[in-house]
């Protein structure tokens, strides 16, 4: 009973306690994670509004935007810089999502990039299942810690450890409003034909699954599907398809090659439309100093 308790503790507090370093999957911790998925099929009782399938779709791409910009090139990469309250507003954003907090994921990818397929890498499906890399990892123990030993640049934000510790908070908060806002709508703008369930099930639920499962994509799929236009030391891919889902995360071996890029598409015909959209956030002044893709790299694709 004490490690039930424990492992509950945790969902809603990640440092509430120890957690060994078992790469089996801790079923508890699965709870959730399931409870997500199954929580889509309430949209067989709740119904559909074209309100809610634009809801559910904006909110995608708006979270999508967060943890390939900020989670990944920026957290992971320091392929930009920001100013704190920018920072913490996309850390925000990104926590809505439910993938953990900033430094949790920033410190697992950039653990990722130094042992890429390698054994201890813990989501490669070269070395592991291609199911274990997509979607079974982070269900184990040896994934729960933040590695903060990885991540010192930004332990010293006091909101960001916050954060990152209380993961689940947002996501919290964030299905609440969700709620709220449909039963306002439902009350001031009932012609939308929503509801607080609706919205819920819609804008949070199924947004939030296919916004997981499109993300981890670049974990499995990118590292098998594909084509290769350099010879990294591990085995990802580029994939058009995968870039299209993701906002550019799919050109993935180019990704590899020089991780610090803020710009991952490096051919011109390489869609990456984080990449447009950090342009415009430099030009209202949001970002500054983009890591540019270096001439030898350049030189290399020639």
């Amino acid at each position: 009973m004490n490690s039930i308790s424990r492992g509950i503790r945790l969902w809603f507090d990640s440092e509430a306690t120890e957690v060994g370093n078992s790469e089996q999957v801790n079923w508890l911790r699965c709870i959730p994670f399931v409870l997500l998925h199954l929580a889509c099929f309430a949209a067989l009782w709740t119904g559909v509004s074209t309100f809610a399938i634009l809801f559910c779709i904006g909110f995608f791409w708006l979270r999508m935007f967060a943890i390939t910009a900020f989670y990944h090139r920026y957290f992971s990469h320091r392929s930009f810089k920001t100013s704190r309250a920018a920072q913490f507003v996309f850390a925000v954003l990104g926590n809505m999502s439910a993938q953990r907090g900033p430094l949790w994921w920033a410190g697992h990818h950039r653990h990722h990039h130094q042992h890429s397929d390698q054994a201890l890498d813990l989501h490669s499906p070269v070395q592991r299942s291609f199911w274990w890399s997509h979607m079974g990892w982070f269900t184990c123990d040896a994934s729960f810690k933040t590695p903060y030993d990885r991540i010192r640049d930004f332990t010293r934000f006091p909101e960001l450890v916050f954060l990152n510790r209380y993961d689940a908070l947002v996501p919290a908060l964030t299905m609440l409003a969700i709620f709220c806002l449909g039963e306002l709508l439902a009350a001031f703008a009932p012609s939308l034909g929503t509801n607080g369930l609706q919205l819920l099930v819609w804008g949070f639920f199924i947004s939030t699954t296919l916004l997981f499962h499109s993300t981890v994509t670049i974990n499995s799929l990118a590292h098998v599907w594909g084509k290769r236009r350099f010879a990294t030391n591990d085995n990802s891919r580029n994939n058009l398809a995968l870039a299209l889902i993701t906002l550019g995360e799919g050109w993935h071996n180019n990704h590899h090659r020089y991780p610090a890029s803020a710009r991952h598409g490096f051919a011109r015909w390489e869609i990456d439309i984080t990449w447009l959209l950090l342009l415009l956030m430099k030009k209202l002044g949001l970002i500054w100093e983009l890591k540019p893709i270096p001439a030898r790299v350049q030189q290399e694709m020639r």
